[in-house]
């Protein structure tokens, strides 16, 4: 319609680039897939919003979700880092911590630090525990590193003095001498980054963000200058945080770290917003697209959340949301190692991409298997931008079969169950493993690969429901239209909780509130859209961990707060120990503003398009199928499998002895058929 206007989502994946575009009025939503450009993710998103974008409509919200900074760390393309610390503590960063990873490993390798020791360098200073400067530091000393910086080409520079987040000033000193000598060099401070405890955690978690500050803020320089002229008026970018919240590009600019885990918390805001709609409180989120496979769950409505990550081994400091991350998807390749079939993690991306796209692969993966089994329409992939090649696919699939003595068809469903339990087992790690019963939860699958795994997936799980939410191929997209923007601060604020004076407690908190409440208006917010939530992090006396409660009165209600942390201990360990005395560690605040946005609306329904049907294989049997347009299904409407049920974004698969309904929402629940007495 011309002249709508639309609020625009992107997720950039390894193989497509996913968009939403949805009514600024209305609320409905529709959207487009395009093939990413890895050498260049801005292109893609213009690609799309110039075809998909009705004529004489605008943009007048983006949001987006990058994993540039998350590649630089993973393929160690980042910047060039110089580590400064305090004298006597440089190998702190190198040493590490304590634990050995994998403790029975005999193959383990201590994670390969960002900086080595020739690139860390010390300064004469040193700030007490207390916060009180003990040695006061002289910037001069500075004048040998800078040019050592110059020499060597430093691209990025990681401060992190001792006990910096007690008393900033030798950081901030240091910055600003640096700042006038070495311009065009990104500098990041510690207390800036992570303001708590952990020395190795802070300095790691420094280091990550100068690491990947160059890159990104390349990135986002480069997509703010290629959108300028297709966003409404002021419109500003906006991209997905990994804490779930949302953030501008001029602050991901100066929080780089934040947008690591940015592309797979989407589908986790959407799983929020779908658990709310359709009165399940608790759902297993899997997105499964080209490259990876994200694992992650949603508990009595809310996001699992962690305020540490870690990436390549090394530890991070930040809240983020909970994701499991494997690499399986449709691209994932399979090959053969010591005479056996694996799947993954190595996939074909978008280039050459899999055998069946015609651009050059001639590996089989898991979209080629597919295919084969008949459960891809060549014709009808991706809404129809692309077509398939059958031949190629069986080609690719029947080299590898050859080596074992199998069919082509056997080969196929071998590679789609090997990719099921690896699936399957990693979904395990983010449930059973933590004590928690998968049967308990619904499991929303979306993805452009998602949907035609789920059935299989909840039967080796023993889940008795599947959902397959709205636009399930770009679901991760439409789930950063829901959400808001969130910045997280913290403070380390140590004691034993029953010493702890109130009024002490709440001008800490009234003091991170005002950080929040200063960022959130200079992002542009309104005063009335901003709200707080509390938290601490809490541990038993001579313990070393936490976990971290919810502190929502105001004032505290102190023995309410020690009776909720044993009862998230006895949750977590199975016991507790109320006879203990309770430490406070750190505080928290998340400061939300709201994002004004239309409600959502139910998809609309096109008319019943002509009968269609083609053999499939399912469970390694070939089945007369059903081919149904999702579009055409009415709320209320119940398929009988087999089915297989396309859309614009995926496929769905229908087992034979599975129905699917379309229920609210216009989103869709897979269930076993009852057996007959």
């Amino acid at each position: 319609m011309a002249g709508t206007s639309y609020r625009v989502s992107a997720d950039i994946g390894g193989t497509f680039t996913d968009l939403v575009f949805q009514e600024a009025e209305s609320g409905r939503c529709f959207a487009y897939k395009v093939l990413s450009t890895p050498k260049n993710p801005a292109l893609a998103v213009i690609e799309g919003l110039d075809k998909a974008l009705p004529d004489g409509s605008e943009a007048a919200f983006f949001i987006h979700g990058t994993t540039v900074g998350l590649n630089a760390v993973l393929t160690r393309r980042g910047a060039k880092v110089a580590l400064l610390t305090t004298k006597n503590y440089r190998d702190v960063y190198t040493i590490q911590g304590n634990d050995r990873g994998e403790i029975f490993s005999i193959h383990w390798r201590k994670p390969k630090p960002l900086a080595e020791i020739p690139d860390t360098f010390v300064v004469d200073e040193r700030i007490s525990a207390k916060g009180e400067i003990e040695t006061a530091l002289d910037t001069a000393e500075l004048d040998g590193f800078i040019e050592t910086v110059k020499a060597r080409a430093y691209e990025a520079i990681a401060i992190c003095f001792l006990f910096s987040f007690k008393n900033p000033a030798h950081e901030l000193a240091a910055e600003a001498y640096l700042r006038d000598r070495l311009p065009g060099v990104s500098i990041t401070l510690s207390h800036r980054v992570s303001p708590e405890w952990r020395e190795y955690a802070r300095t790691s978690t420094t280091v990550m963000d100068a690491y990947a500050a160059p890159v990104v803020r390349r990135y986002l320089d480069t997509l703010v200058g290629e959108l300028s002229g297709r966003l409404a008026g002021d419109s500003q970018i906006h991209v997905m945080k990994s804490n779930g919240g949302a953030m501008t590009a001029a602050a991901a600019s100066e929080i780089p770290l934040q947008t690591l885990l940015s592309g797979p918390v989407g589908g986790t805001i959407g799983g929020r917003t779908l658990s709310e709609v359709t009165g399940r409180p608790n759902l297993i989120c899997v997105d499964m697209g080209g490259t990876s496979f994200d694992a992650s769950l949603i508990i009595d409505g809310q996001p699992s959340f962690s305020n540490e990550a870690e990436l390549e081994g090394l530890p991070i400091q930040m809240s983020v949301v909970d994701i499991h991350v494997i690499g399986a998807g449709g691209g994932s390749i399979a090959w053969e190692e010591a005479g056996a079939v694996r799947v993954g993690p190595q996939s074909a991306g978008s280039v050459p991409g899999p055998a069946c796209y015609g651009r050059g692969g001639v590996q089989p993966t898991v979209s080629d298997a597919n295919l084969v089994l008949g459960r891809l329409d060549s014709a009808n992939f991706a809404g129809g931008t692309m077509t398939l090649d059958v031949e190629k696919a069986r080609t690719a699939v029947k080299s590898l079969g050859d080596r074992f003595g199998l069919s082509t068809e056997a080969m196929a469903q071998g590679i789609i169950d090997i990719i099921n339990a690896k699936m399957a087992d990693a979904i395990r790690t983010i449930t059973i493993r933590r004590g928690i019963d998968p049967r308990d939860f619904a499991l929303v699958a979306y993805g452009g690969a998602g949907p035609a795994q789920a059935a299989a997936l909840a039967e080796q799980l023993d889940i008795g429901e599947v959902i397959i939410p709205v636009l399930p191929g770009a679901f991760s997209a439409w789930g950063m239209l829901q959400t808001d923007v969130r910045h997280d601060f913290k403070m380390t604020f140590y004691g034993y909780w029953d010493e702890v004076a109130p009024d002490a407690l709440a001008a800490a908190f009234g003091d991170l509130e005002q950080k929040g409440r200063d960022f959130l208006l200079k992002e542009g917010l309104d005063e009335k859209e901003i709200s707080f939530q509390r938290y601490a992090d809490f541990r038993y006396h001579g313990q070393e961990y936490v976990l971290t409660i919810p502190v929502t009165n105001d004032p505290v209600d102190m023995l309410g707060v020690r009776k909720a942390f044993d009862e998230a201990y006895d949750r977590q360990y199975g016991h507790s120990a109320p006879e203990s005395r309770m430490e406070v560690a750190n505080l928290r605040v998340a400061a939300v503003g709201r994002l004004v946005r239309p409600g959502l609306a139910d998809p609309s329904v096109s008319p019943a398009s002509a009968a269609r049907s083609r053999k499939v294989y399912f469970g390694g049997k070939e089945f007369d199928t059903a081919i149904i347009d999702r579009d055409t299904l009415a709320i209320g409407t119940i398929i009988s499998g087999p089915a297989i049920i396309e859309e614009a974004t995926a496929t769905t698969l229908v087992p034979d002895d599975w129905q699917a309904e379309i229920i609210t929402g216009g989103h869709m629940t897979l269930n076993r058929k009852k057996k007959e007495a």
